[in-house]
């Protein structure tokens, strides 16, 4: 379950990053055709992935799961990014107007590989487990864990796309603010945290647990520990067979004791005890907000790190020769690379930092149950017994729980020496300390963060890739080759932005911005062979048909530079006339046509640059 919450987050990570292409390159047809063969692929992988190995073990049957799974995620970035499938999922009905639809038919699309890998995987599960289940109640089992999963996030975007659509623009500005979608977000997650439970235990089929020695003994051993619960329910996690338990829910009212039938049957009434003791021990020791918590350091090291990273990413050589190599946009691109660096985040903060507490927190529930019941054997009778009937797995390891035999051998070790339990909890408490210590110095550091901390390099350099790629796509169209110049220039390469120009004018000619700005060029261009007066006259006065102000400058600059004074200033007083703003700008252009002479070494300050120039 912990790695498929992993795997859903990447996955939502996918289908929400990135821009939704206008057209798609590849032909609606094409791209059937591909999808239809992934899928066919697909489904063959994952049943030659189960059938290659008769003798499968538990260990390797869920190696096997997990590496389809990520092999799924692969699958399905290929439909998102390289099959353009943002552009069919946008299509949806409302899909525009709500999101959020978009979105789950993309999950829908990844459920469908992930049914591929379970009915693939339902032979070596029944062999190896011992297990009969259906094909249908395998895949619904499946199913309803992942929903489970996804129900918060479904219903906080869900929340989010409505209050969108409400006709108030306060709350419309409020949400386009930095703290105002995070803000959003952390108030329905509070919600659901205490709502969420009743939906899930209903969503799983749970019922209580019916009267009768073992709700009795389990009711009088949680009274006995000061625990109060709504309700005991029978857990039918894939069709009851399952040997697990489980405790959900923040506060009384809305907290659940869950426990499946194969558990009820294969346990005595003291190692039922024994594993409600461990149930209890996640709420007596906060486990349950702590989790809470540690999803909200994510969340926080997802935002602190997003703009450096995205700041050596555009800086790198390597993400421009990725651009070449492949021929896609930069901005496709560069959503596959944002997502691969959150992946990456991802998988190292879960598997090694929320790993870590998960697995620390599941031995101090072990060892409450050594507390509250006196001895550890009830509890180690347990977990030899779910280490025999799911598949002898007692040294399966695990990201997110010591392996079983670990754990039986941490318990005899504190059984017979109890300073290992105090050495346990100062461990935890220690590394929770450290962990607080760490957000709040990277909230404090996310807030002092400067609003452009990417700089403007690695900006123009992806500006200039994303601009050449639109000069591939439309070579015929030269407002890219003139906004090419205008960004060659306003990066002082001016020789650059002198050809990008003249390529503009060749295939437009009457390009009023691309003559203004390359008659600009041709009066100030610090490299004094690049400047032609007489040639930027004539461009300025083509360009000036159009009679903006900034235009009546270059071509009254233009007059100046060809010793033409009086026509400098009678322009220039028309520029004035015309412009809104930058008048004084233009009476200083005037009084210095009065007060100096052109001249091929005549320096043009950085104001006039940018007031005259593109």
């Amino acid at each position: 379950m912990y790695n498929n919450l992993i795997y859903l987050l990447v996955v939502i990570l996918i289908l929400t990053t990135g821009s939704i292409p206008e057209q798609p390159q590849i032909p609606w047809a094409a791209t059937l055709v591909l999808f239809c063969a992934k899928g066919v692929l697909f489904n063959q992988l994952a049943l030659y992935y189960f059938r290659r190995n008769s003798d499968n073990t538990a260990a390797r049957y869920f190696a096997a799961e997990q590496h389809l799974s990520i092999l799924a995620i692969v699958f399905l970035a290929v439909d998102i990014f390289l099959l353009e499938g943002r552009f069919y999922l946008n299509r949806v009905p409302l899909a525009q107007e709500i999101p959020v639809l978009a979105h789950l038919t993309g999950i829908i699309v990844f459920f469908c590989y992930l049914c591929l890998i379970w009915l693939a995987a339902r032979p070596s599960y029944q062999r190896i487990f011992a297990r009969t289940l259906s094909a249908r109640s395998f895949v619904a089992a499946n199913i309803k864990i992942n929903l489970a999963i996804l129900l918060p996030w479904l219903i906080i975007s869900f929340l989010f796309d409505l209050v969108q659509l409400a006709p108030f623009p306060q709350v419309k500005n409020f949400l386009a603010s930095p703290w105002g979608e995070p803000l959003l977000v952390l108030l329905s997650l509070f919600g659901l945290i205490f709502f969420l439970p009743l939906a899930i235990v209903r969503l799983w089929g749970c019922t209580p647990l019916p009267p009768g020695p073992a709700r009795a003994r389990i009711e009088d051993f949680c009274r006995g520990q000061r625990l109060r619960f709504t309700d005991i329910l029978v857990w039918p996690l894939f069709e009851g067979r399952m040997l697990t338990a489980g405790v959900m829910g923040l506060t009384r009212r809305f907290r659940y004791l869950l426990v499946t039938p194969a558990l009820l049957e294969a346990t005595t009434p003291e190692e039922i005890e024994a594993v409600m003791a461990h149930e209890l021990g996640h709420v007596k020791r906060y486990h349950l907000q702590l989790y809470l918590f540690l999803f909200l350091g994510f969340g926080l090291l997802t935002q602190i790190s997003g703009a450096p990273l995205l700041m050596l990413l555009l800086s790198s050589d390597f993400f421009y020769q990725l651009i070449a190599l492949t021929g896609k946009s930069p901005d496709t691109i560069l959503t596959l690379a944002s997502a691969f660096i959150l992946f990456a985040l991802m998988l190292g903060y879960f598997r090694f930092v929320f790993g870590f507490f998960m697995r620390n927190f599941e031995r101090q529930a072990d060892l409450y149950a050594l507390s509250a019941m006196g001895y550890a054997s009830p509890l180690i009778r347990v977990f030899e017994k779910i280490a025999l009937l799911s598949g002898n797995i007692r040294d399966l390891p695990s990201w997110h729980h010591f392996g079983l035999g670990q754990r039986i051998d941490y318990l005899r070790r504190c059984e017979t020496d109890p300073a290992w339990i105090t050495r346990h909890h100062r461990k935890v408490h220690l590394a929770l300390i450290l962990y607080t210590a760490v957000i709040v110095a990277g909230g404090f550091a996310a807030w002092q963060m400067p609003q452009d901390l990417l700089g403007e390099a690695p900006k123009a350099r992806f500006a200039e890739a994303l601009i050449r790629q639109k000069i591939q796509e439309q070579p015929d169209n030269g407002l890219w080759l003139q906004l090419l110049g205008d960004l060659q220039y306003s990066l002082n390469q001016e020789e650059d932005a002198h050809n990008s120009y003249e390529q503009a004018i060749r295939l437009a000619p009457d390009n009023a911005e691309a003559l203004n700005n390359l008659a600009w060029l041709l009066l100030s261009a610090q490299d004094p062979s690049l400047r032609a007066p007489a040639r930027a006259l004539l461009l300025a006065q083509k360009a000036t048909t159009e009679k903006n102000p900034h235009m009546l400058d270059t071509l009254a600059t233009a007059y100046w530079a060809n010793g033409r004074l009086e026509e400098a200033l009678a322009i220039e007083e028309e520029a004035i006339a015309r412009a809104v703003t930058h008048k004084g700008f233009y009476r200083n252009q005037m009084e210095k046509f009065r007060t100096t002479r052109y001249s091929s070494s005549t320096r043009f300050p950085e104001a006039e640059q940018t007031s005259s120039s593109p």
